[in-house]
């Protein structure tokens, strides 16, 4: 048998129709298949590659750690370097209420152990989410899933979840003193690139127009902060979701940083392992204490951490900064602004590289994308708007680059005719 027939005999399958590529090497911006046909690729790894695909820095630091040891002992227990010195440096770069790192194995993993402790430290039971919203796929973060078409099939989930509209500020009084915690995406990624909207718009103009235009003034109230007020008021830890916005996506290191609020929980994973699997969940120390307690090792992982993942989301994310690819990211996405104009794309939505080209059905958004992979562009669609073509690229990409993916997107569409 040949990798394709053994690819669909012997490995689950998540979908009828997987794009089944045969990618035999990735350097950079390009995959490559079996044949030698390059791929631009305009996604990342969903969000995960922000430095390109096996950066030398990257790979060097997985080099040095195989030298030293791989996995030795339950996740918490070890002083092992790669874990500490990688916490340190995300420290660094966070507010001072969040500084207590605990390492997971994904983002999924991450949503799992911030709700814990949401429980753990307030006592409450009920969580509040987000229509169209995406946490992960393991069963306590599917219960917050912000969509029924998902959700349904593996029912019964966790009890006590409460599901609101993104940017409907008339519904934060449903907020209460039963609330333990509101888990909130800071772009909602999924759903198409959907940006929280600022108050004085929200009641008087259309979705689109809430979310897109600036404030008018710099504490201009929007709805992250007014999230973050009401939880105040009854006592609800707030917990943001960076696993797709964090590491530089929307512009700043953090997406939270544009918007006047800092969460009590911030979850993150996708570029936190620079290309390896890794995901975290960060609070104050005080607070990620409750879990040591009543009962004791009240969250525990054996490979959440790994110093390979470690090692390499560090050499990573020191790329970021000492390259200062997050810098370039907003003149990168006016580029992609700039020249995904047509008659047929109905509108482009972006937070920095986190791109959303709405097309009018998931049929024609299908024929754009098989398009591009036929001409060398990989790129793909959302979970919760699927006649959205998704644009994530690396932050490496060039301008040269961007150009070149938008003008193959543009001749995709002008084939649909």
């Amino acid at each position: 048998m040949n990798q394709r027939e053994l690819f669909f005999r012997h490995l689950a399958q998540t979908s009828a129709s997987p794009l089944a590529l045969e990618i035999v090497r990735a350097e950079a911006m390009h995959l490559y298949d079996g044949n030698g046909k390059s791929y631009l690729d305009l996604i990342g790894g969903i969000s995960v590659c922000n430095t390109g695909h096996r950066h030398p820095r990257v790979v060097e630091a997985i080099r040095k750690q195989t030298d030293q040891y791989l996995h030795i002992l339950v996740y918490g227990e070890m002083l092992q370097s790669p874990q500490i010195q990688y916490a340190s440096l995300i420290t660094t770069h966070l507010p001072e209420s969040l500084q207590s790192v605990y390492f997971t194995n994904s983002g999924a993993e991450a949503t799992e152990g911030a709700m814990k402790l949401a429980k753990r430290a307030t006592g409450r039971t009920q969580i509040v989410a987000f229509h169209h919203s995406y946490h992960g796929s393991t069963q306590g973060a599917l219960s917050v899933m912000g969509d029924e078409y998902w959700r349904n099939a593996f029912r019964p989930l966790l009890p006590g979840v409460v599901h609101l509209d993104y940017n409907a500020f008339d519904q934060l009084d449903q907020l209460n003193a039963h609330t333990a915690c509101v888990i909130v995406e800071t772009v909602q990624a999924e759903n198409g690139v959907i940006k929280p909207a600022f108050a004085t718009t929200y009641a008087k103009a259309s979705a689109v127009e809430a979310v897109n235009r600036q404030p008018t003034t710099v504490n201009e109230k929007n709805f992250l902060h007014a999230l973050r007020k009401k939880c105040d008021e009854c006592g609800a830890l707030l917990i943001l979701d960076e696993i797709q916005t964090g590491f530089g996506r929307t512009g700043t290191l953090w997406g939270f940083e544009q918007y006047d609020v800092v969460p009590d929980i911030l979850l993150l994973g996708k570029a936190l392992g620079g290309g390896l699997p890794l995901g975290a969940f960060i609070a104050k120390k005080e607070l990620m204490d409750t879990l040591m307690d009543r009962p004791v090792l009240g969250h525990i992982t054996t490979f959440g951490g790994h110093p390979l993942s470690c090692a390499a989301g560090l050499a990573s994310m020191n790329v970021l900064l000492d390259e200062g690819l997050v810098e370039t990211v907003q003149e990168k996405e006016k580029i992609f602004l700039q020249q995904l104009v047509h008659p047929a794309i109905r509108s482009v939505r972006s937070a920095g590289l986190l791109i959303a080209v709405e097309f009018e059905s998931f049929e024609k958004n299908k024929q754009v994308i098989d398009f591009c992979i036929a001409h060398g562009l990989l790129t793909d669609w959302f979970l919760f708007a699927s006649n959205c073509l998704r644009i994530a690229p690396p932050l490496t990409i060039s301008d040269e680059e961007i150009r070149w993916a938008c003008g193959v997107i543009l001749k995709a569409v002008d084939s649909l005719g």
